[in-house]
């Protein structure tokens, strides 16, 4: 597949905290990885563009824009929830990580691109039409998808493999028949958000523990099926790395090798189906070694498949 991965140095400005696990570093990680591990020269390096409020509105109020906007503080920190913060310059993140998946989009709907993955953060999937919550201020993945359904992509799947539900991507589309959303996360487990299911809303709660026969099992029972029955024209992942073993950030025990069977499993789908191409974007992953690893074999997994 023609892969590209879609970042921009402006993604690392965003900083919270000090020791928050959602860092600048974890973007390094990934880069340092993809360049030590020789993967870079296979794959094509896109710069995220600034993506602007028209992009925002596309799923997310127009109060709530304006108050992450108005929360941008001149020095320090300003928290928009317990989790989430900004620094003065938080909205040049927000503005790449938006434009990467905008980008992604475009690429892949003008034949440039079969893949594509949006290095980028801050991650997105728990933010909702009016709320930024859990690491995450715009929702990245429901923008993307917002607008390549304005770009004329009829059906869309949503696959969220974070350990975290991905409860503001499905509080966005849980009303919208053209998008399938699909989302495995660590049960109980923040948000501890309902679990619900309709005929295009799949939640696959897994307990503490559960290893890569899980996720295999689950994707092939649950998943396989009904994206084959939606047929999608365009999929995106929520690519989050934080159900590795070596995450302390959740209890799953994914290894990359599980990673790397999703992805090819993604893979085969999308060419059966005849999907325009795969999209995925960061999400969760916060052990950096095993981030780097992770990201690294599913692009590998993209590239050459």
């Amino acid at each position: 597949m023609r892969t590209a991965i879609i970042s921009h140095p402006f993604c690392r400005k965003h900083k919270m905290h000090s020791e928050h696990p959602e860092c600048p570093q974890r973007l390094d990680a990934i880069s340092d990885r993809i360049l030590a591990s020789g993967l870079d020269i296979a794959l094509t390096h896109l710069s995220a563009p600034k993506a602007d409020v028209a992009h925002f509105s596309l799923v997310h109020d127009s109060e709530h824009i304006t108050q992450v906007i108005n929360a941008i503080p001149e020095q320090g920190i300003a928290e928009l929830d317990g989790d989430t913060a900004l620094c003065k310059d938080s909205f040049k993140a927000i503005e790449r990580a938006v434009g990467a998946g905008i980008l992604a989009v475009d690429e892949v709907l003008a034949g440039r691109l079969d893949a594509a993955f949006c290095s980028v953060r801050p991650p997105g999937h728990h933010a909702s039409q009016n709320k930024s919550a859990g690491f995450c201020v715009f929702n990245n993945v429901a923008i993307a998808v917002a607008y390549a359904k304005q770009q004329g992509v009829q059906r869309i799947a949503i696959l969220d493999i974070d350990v975290h539900h991905g409860d503001g991507t499905q509080a966005i589309f849980k009303d919208n028949s053209d998008i399938l959303f699909c989302s495995l996360f660590q049960y109980p487990f923040y948000p501890n958000s309902e679990i619900e299911n309709t005929e295009t809303v799949l939640n696959s709660p897994l307990p503490a523990a559960s290893d890569g026969n899980d996720l295999k099992a689950l994707f092939s029972q649950q998943w396989s099926p009904l994206i084959k029955a939606f047929k999608p024209e365009l999929i995106f992942i929520s690519a989050g790395f934080d159900a590795h073993l070596e995450d302390d950030m959740g209890g799953l025990k994914f290894v990359e090798s599980d990673y790397a069977w999703f992805t090819k499993e993604v893979a085969k789908l999308s060419q059966e189906l005849n999907c325009l191409g795969i999209i995925s974007c960061l999400e969760g992953g916060y052990d950096l070694s095993s981030l780097g690893r992770s990201v690294e074999t599913h692009l590998r997994t993209l590239a050459e498949f």
